[in-house]
């Protein structure tokens, strides 16, 4: 309870503090003494929704500011009666038979009809004690000892609302229950700088019947403006929310207002004032006052108490975009769309959706990767496959190879050298048997000669022991000479060769010059042969290029022990072998290596051809 009393009842305090103690709350009397009591004075019914809001917000505020709690008091003026004497007089005597216990603090007027009684009936019924007013007048009249917040009628802007919802408007009908009344009044002043862009009619003055068939019939591109009807032609009361559910149901145009109490009562919306606000700032001044600062030293409060406010479901029923709303208004009433009711699900699914597509990819990329992965080992699989062949084949010719070979130099020396050692002997016999030891000498001697030119050139092909010596530039001139006296013209150019080089590439260029010029003496027909050496500053190259016949790279003829024991030297040298052969170009065999010297190298089968 903490001390708040329901609005009229003249309830007493002592019926307060029995109720409290019997409530079993601990109460002094030095708190009771403190307490405040306030009479708030309303200039509309009590059914009225300024009273509802105010009797609702103001205890609130009140009880908030004052730790001593408050007595909270309310009553009703019929404004429409109260211009009559016998009304007026019979207001205040109830006042003072219902009050003349009362020691009120502070006084709340709302509404000027409430401050008007007041300045007349104040100093009779309660003393000079402080009052706190609401007020719609620009300049109220202040009373001695007051205060209060003045928050004049703002009409225009629910207007220009309209003509920004409605762009193509033509006609306003503003909607009022007596002509006179001081909203009214308001409303034809503040709209008639205005007329000119929307003309606008005053619905004042009618009866129900009549203004339900007007408002039913109106024309295309209207708005209805509606102030407020509480009283029809008959006197009789009209409770002004519940006859606009009454309009709003039958009217062909949109509806607007001007307080915020009209919303959810088919209105579109407005520049509306916010009554809840209201109420409270008059909260906020009254505690002020009770708190004890003097009334006529705080000076009147004038807020804007309009906020621009439309109903979501009203701008759907008249198919009003919502980008026609201004910056700043209030959206209520707003139906939860799918996103906003499931929201959180639907981030949910497609969160799970993505991680599964996500999982998906991922998968098919692995797989891609596998099947690349054993594609991959496929083919290292078969190429190692090709290999392990070309190594077998290799191999065995190798082995052919050496045993021609070594046949080969079985013949040399059995049908040669042995046959020249063994006319040697022969010739030796006779010398020691012969008188005339001249002739029998210098046969002798001739042959001694051609054995040691047998054996020099069979330890030449085997092994070249002057490159060491002479150098791989001497080495190739000497080939050169050598093919060239065996039939077939050889040009040798080079250019900035080092004068050293590694034992192991010098061997391996030779033999690659010397494979390639003996392929190309027994196999070309070429009648001209050119080799270049050159070198840079990381790589020997090496060029042999004949005018012969040439051979189909793609053939077995290219794949001939002597052209792959030049691959084998060149690649175990860390080089590269270009091969390249037709009809009218030649053969040209390419070779680049690079200058530092292969550490896994190894110098290769020597003399073969």
């Amino acid at each position: 309870m903490n001390g708040v009393i329901a609005a009229g009842s003249p309830v007493r305090g002592c019926l307060f503090v029995a109720l409290t103690l019997g409530l079993g709350f601990p109460v002094s009397t030095t708190s009771q003494e403190r307490q405040k009591e306030v009479l708030v004075l309303y200039a509309v019914r009590r059914d009225a929704q300024m009273a509802v809001v105010g009797d609702r917000e103001l205890p609130q505020s009140l009880q908030a500011g004052l730790a001593e709690g408050v007595d909270y008091y309310s009553e009703f003026l019929d404004v429409a009666r109260l211009s009559q004497n016998a009304y007026e007089a019979a207001i205040r005597e109830f006042l003072e038979l219902k009050y003349h216990e009362h020691r009120f603090d502070a006084l709340i007027a709302i509404g000027d009809v409430a401050l008007q009684f007041l300045a007349k009936h104040r100093d009779t019924l309660f003393g000079n004690i402080p009052v706190v007013f609401f007020s719609t007048q620009p300049a109220p009249v202040r009373i001695p000892n007051s205060t209060g917040v003045v928050a004049e009628l703002n009409l225009v802007g629910t207007l220009d609302l309209i003509t920004r919802l409605q762009p193509d408007i033509r006609a306003l009908f503003v909607v009022s229950g007596t002509a006179g009344s001081a909203t009214d009044q308001a409303a034809r002043m503040q709209f008639a700088p205005f007329e000119w862009r929307v003309p606008t009619t005053y619905l004042t003055g009618l009866s129900s019947a009549d203004l339900e068939s007007r408002l039913a019939t109106l024309p295309a591109r209207s708005a209805v403006y509606y102030l407020v009807v509480d009283r029809d032609t008959d006197n009789q009361n009209l409770h002004p929310l519940q006859y606009l559910d009454h309009l709003v149901a039958l009217t062909n145009a949109p509806v607007y207002s001007w307080v915020d109490s009209a919303m959810d009562h088919g209105i579109v919306g407005g520049s509306l004032k916010d009554q809840a606000r209201q109420a409270r700032i008059i909260g906020e001044l009254a505690i002020r006052v009770l708190r004890g600062e003097p009334a006529d030293s705080i000076p009147l409060i004038r807020p804007d108490l309009n906020v621009p406010q439309v109903d979501w479901r009203q701008l759907q029923r008249w198919s009003i975009s919502e980008a026609r709303l201004p910056p700043g208004t209030v959206v209520a009433f707003r139906e939860p769309s799918i996103w906003d009711r499931y929201g959180v699900y639907i981030v949910g699914a497609l969160s799970l959706i993505v991680a599964e597509t996500a999982l998906i990819a991922a998968l098919f990329v692995h797989r891609r990767q596998r099947h690349h992965a054993e594609a991959q080992v496929q083919t290292g699989e078969e190429a190692l496959r090709a290999s392990y062949e070309r190594i077998r084949d290799l191999g065995g010719r190798l082995l052919r190879a050496q045993d021609s070979e070594r046949a080969r130099l079985a013949r040399e020396l059995h049908d040669d050298i042995s046959q020249q050692l063994a006319l040697l002997e022969i010739d030796l016999e006779q010398l020691g048997s012969s008188p005339d030891h001249s002739a029998l000498t210098g046969e002798a001697l001739d042959r001694a000669r051609s054995i040691a030119r047998s054996v020099h050139d069979l330890s030449h092909r085997l092994h070249p022991a002057k490159l060491r010596l002479i150098g791989l530039v001497a080495a190739l001139k000497g080939l050169q000479r050598e093919v060239s006296q065996a039939g077939i013209p050889v040009t040798f150019t080079h250019d900035d060769v080092p004068a050293a080089l590694p034992p192991e590439l010098t061997l391996c260029l030779f033999r690659v010059a010397q494979e390639a010029l003996q392929n190309a003496l027994k196999h070309s027909g070429a009648d001209n042969v050119a080799v270049h050496l050159g070198a840079t500053s990381d790589h020997v190259t090496l060029s042999i290029t004949d005018n012969g016949t040439g051979f189909d790279v793609r053939t077995s003829a290219a794949r001939g022990l002597g052209l792959l024991s030049m691959k084998e030297r060149v690649e175990a040298a860390g080089g590269l072998v270009e091969l390249s052969s037709s009809g009218e170009t030649g053969t040209r065999v390419a070779v680049s290596v690079p200058i530092v010297p292969n550490l896994h190298s190894s110098p290769g089968p020597a003399g073969l051809s």
